[in-house]
C-alpha cells in the first residue's frame, strides 16, 4: 500500500480490431474510466509505469468492466499485448480532476489511507488491532488484525463512527457479539 501509484484496474482482454481494451475496475470511482486524460500502464513484470492517454471509455452494463480506447493503442495486436497490465495514476495526484475525480467528500476515504490504522474500541479506548485489508461485500468490511484473530468490521457510520486520518486512528462502536464472531 506504500506504492507511489494508485491502481485503477487491470486489462483483462482486447475488444475488437481497433485496439480497445476491457478493464476490470479496482476503483470505486467510475469517472476514472470515463474522463479523458493521462493515465499510466504498469507491466505485470514490474518496472516504471509508462504514460498513456485515455481517449474515451464506457462501462459494460451490469459488470465491473470498462471498455477503454487509449490513444497509443490502435490495433488488436497492441491491445492483446497489454493483457494483465494495470492502469494506474500517481498516488499523490489521486484527487486531481485530470483523472476524473474531485476531492473526496465528508465520510469518503481512500482504502490506502485506512490500511494499517489502529482501531480502538470507542467505549473503553482499548486498542483492538490494525486495519489489515478492506473487503468489498454489499458494503465494505474492515479486516482488523488483532494478534492471531481477525475481525470483520462493517464499515458503516453506526459501527465506525470515527475515522480520524489526521490523528491516524479509527474508533468503533461494535454491536453486541460482533467481536466474538
Amino acid at each position: 500500500m506504500n506504492s507511489p501509484w494508485l491502481t485503477l484496474g487491470a486489462i483483462v482482454a482486447p475488444l475488437g480490431i481497433r485496439g480497445e481494451v476491457k478493464v476490470l475496475s479496482q476503483s470505486d470511482f467510475p469517472e476514472r474510466f470515463l474522463h479523458p486524460g493521462p493515465r499510466w500502464l504498469q507491466s505485470p513484470r514490474g518496472g516504471e509505469p509508462q504514460p498513456v492517454t485515455l481517449q474515451k471509455g464506457r462501462p459494460v452494463p451490469g459488470k465491473n468492466l470498462y471498455i477503454l480506447q487509449l490513444t497509443e493503442v490502435t490495433n488488436r495486436s497492441q491491445a492483446e499485448a497489454l493483457v494483465n497490465y494495470v492502469l494506474v495514476i500517481p498516488q499523490a495526484e489521486r484527487e486531481d480532476r485530470r483523472y476524473g475525480r474531485a476531492p473526496l467528500g465528508p465520510d469518503e476515504y481512500h482504502a490506502a489511507d485506512l490500511i494499517d490504522l489502529p482501531v480502538y474500541l470507542q467505549e473503553t479506548g482499548a486498542l483492538l488491532g490494525r486495519v489489515e485489508d478492506i473487503y468489498e461485500a454489499g458494503h465494505d468490511l474492515l479486516v482488523v488484525s488483532a494478534g492471531e484473530k481477525r475481525h470483520l468490521i462493517p464499515f458503516v457510520k453506526a459501527v465506525v463512527p470515527v475515522v480520524d486520518l489526521r490523528a491516524g486512528r479509527i474508533e468503533i462502536d461494535p454491536p453486541s457479539g460482533l467481536l466474538e464472531l
